[in-house]
């Protein structure tokens, strides 16, 4: 008899675990809604449109008569985001390595979550994965985005290219206004 194909957007994480069951692949990102609608909308580049993830279940003894049910993520995703130095896009490396520790219903996965370390979820017996992946991924994203090195220098406020100025600094509007003088 033949196993059965898991369904990463419907695990059964309680029979993954007991099976010490493992999976990987990639989704595209244009799937993953959330953290496409983050990422700058340029069709034509050459950042790659992929999530890489894997994960694998555990059952863990804890006490005698009792176990635990964990599952073993990592995901990693390239994705085009806007730097927040010079405004221009840049590939910015996502990476998580979580671990999971399920119980049964919404209630214990509270009140455990509050008084451990470790992350706790619910059990459910159709578990959406990729939404899980994403959280983690969105989650892991900078708070603010950024090249190591900006590919064209950064430019002054007020400056433009040719490093003449364009308009007059706007405090020196406001102090002509004060002394009722105006600007020129």
């Amino acid at each position: 008899m033949s196993k059965r194909p898991v369904d990463p957007r419907r695990i059964d994480v309680e029979a993954f675990a007991d099976a010490a069951g493992e999976l990987s692949g990639t989704w595209p990102l244009a799937k993953m809604h959330r953290l496409a609608e983050m990422a700058c909308a340029e069709p034509d580049s050459a950042a790659p449109k992929s999530i890489e993830w894997a994960v694998r279940g555990e059952r863990r003894k804890a006490k005698p008569g009792q176990a635990q049910v964990w599952l073993h993520l990592s995901a990693k995703a390239d994705l085009l985001l806007v730097c927040q130095r010079c405004l221009q896009p840049s590939v910015t490396h996502v990476e998580v390595t979580r671990s999971f520790m399920f119980v049964p219903g919404e209630d214990a996965a509270a009140a455990l979550d509050e008084d451990s370390e470790d992350d706790v979820l619910a059990l459910s017996p159709a578990f959406d994965l990729a939404e899980l992946v994403e959280d983690e991924l969105l989650l892991a994203l900078p708070l603010v985005p950024k090249h190591e090195q900006c590919p064209e220098p950064l430019l002054a406020p007020g400056s433009d290219a040719d490093g003449g100025i364009e308009t007059p600094h706007p405090f020196a509007v406001l102090a002509g206004l004060k002394g009722g003088r105006r600007p020129s």
